[in-house]
Formats: structure tokens, C-alpha cells, sequence
């Protein structure tokens, strides 16, 4: 049995402020890479994010806004290693108990990604998260998603429940029929195999939607 219950955030879509931004972080990304400061905050003022900046290729940076090619190649590596160490795990498991909790441990990569991916939380009885596993990167849908490989890394590594999560590179987060017909399939086989499935997350850059908070797949 699940010792921590799953409490709903209020309403069913949730939209997460974007990374904050600190002053230094400019000034040491032009000390890095380089480049004027001013060019810099002119970047994340023209691509709205670190994270947004971060999708933009060397050639881009190049051709549009007039860095060198050492100029680009120091700033989009600066900007990788950033992202590493944000995603880097703590070493005191994080809890989870709410959809917004399980958000914000996937939206800062899974929101900037530019192709689909589907991910499981898996998490023991006190709602700690024990592994965040990637499944299928590509195009998810029902049709592609066994729900035998769902549930395999929860059996081996003896998870009480799991969260689902996919993104939608078009920065829509409605489920699709086809997200709630495979969150009815993989909540129907938890109960089964004794493993609750707690939520499944459509996400985005900053916002998410949970079908559970919808009922949607739980009916």
C-alpha cells in the first residue's frame, strides 16, 4: 500500500514560473564564452530563457547573431554543462506526493526537448523518488508503448508506484485520446501487478497537464 497519498494540486492544468534567472548569470556566461556582456542578456532577452538559448545551435548563434565560431562553440557548451548540473540528483532523494512535485523534476529538460519522449518516475512507499527512467523517445503513442516495458524497471528495482510523463513538443499540453487510452491500459495492469500508477503528466516549457486530476484513464 502507498503510505503517502497523491494530493491534486488546485485544477487540472499547473503552469511552473520559468528558471529564474540570477544577476551574475550573464556576466559569467560572457566571461566564459568570451563575449560582451551586453550581448548576452541581448540573447536571453531575444530567446525569453537559459533554456530556450540553450535550444540554439552553434550555426545559429553564428549566423544570426554574429558570435565567432569559438564564441558559439564556448557558449552552447557552457549552456550544456549548466543544464547538467541543474538536472545533476541530489543526494537526498526528492518526495513526491503532488503533480506539481512530479513536474518539477522533469520540466526543466523534458520541456525543452524538440522531440517526444516518454519517461516513469518510479518511486517507493513513502513517495520518494527512486529512478527517473527514459522508456521511448521519438513518437509516443498507444500504439508504440508496451505496457510490459512500463512496468519492468518497477518490478526490478521493487517500486510501490509510479508517475508517468511525456511531452509535447508543440507546447500543447491536452491529452490526446490516445494519452488516455494508455493511461486506462497501464492504470488497469498496476492493479494488477501491484503497483499504483499515480499520475501521467503531459508537459511542456513551463506548464503541465495531469490526467488524473482530469480523471481522465482512472475511470
Amino acid at each position: 500500500m502507498i503510505a503517502i497519498p497523491w494530493t491534486g494540486d488546485v485544477g487540472h492544468r499547473g503552469t511552473l514560473a520559468p528558471p529564474h534567472v540570477p544577476e551574475p548569470a550573464a556576466p559569467v556566461l560572457a566571461r566564459v564564452a568570451g563575449i560582451a556582456p551586453d550581448v548576452v542578456v541581448g540573447l536571453l532577452g531575444h530567446y525569453g530563457s537559459l533554456g530556450a538559448l540553450r535550444r540554439a545551435d552553434a550555426p545559429t548563434l553564428r549566423a544570426a547573431h554574429g558570435l565567432t565560431r569559438r564564441q558559439a562553440d564556448r557558449l552552447v557548451d557552457a549552456l550544456d554543462l549548466a543544464t547538467r548540473l541543474l538536472l545533476e540528483p541530489r543526494e537526498e532523494r526528492p518526495r513526491v506526493t503532488s503533480p506539481r512535485d512530479a513536474a518539477q523534476l522533469v520540466l526543466a529538460e523534458m520541456g525543452a526537448l524538440e522531440s517526444e519522449q516518454m519517461r516513469v518516475l518510479l518511486l517507493d512507499t513513502k513517495n520518494h523518488l527512486i529512478a527517473a527512467v527514459t522508456l521511448y523517445a521519438g513518437t509516443v503513442n498507444a500504439c508504440h508503448v508496451r505496457v510490459a516495458e512500463v512496468f519492468r524497471e518497477a518490478v526490478r528495482r521493487n517500486a510501490t508506484s509510479l508517475i508517468l510523463a511525456h511531452n509535447h513538443p508543440s507546447g500543447a499540453v491536452e491529452p490526446s485520446p490516445e494519452d488516455i487510452a494508455l493511461t486506462h491500459e497501464v492504470v488497469q495492469a498496476g492493479k494488477l501487478l501491484d503497483v499504483e500508477v499515480l499520475d501521467h503528466l503531459v508537459v511542456s516549457a513551463g506548464s503541465y497537464t495531469s490526467l488524473h486530476e482530469r480523471g481522465l484513464g482512472w475511470g
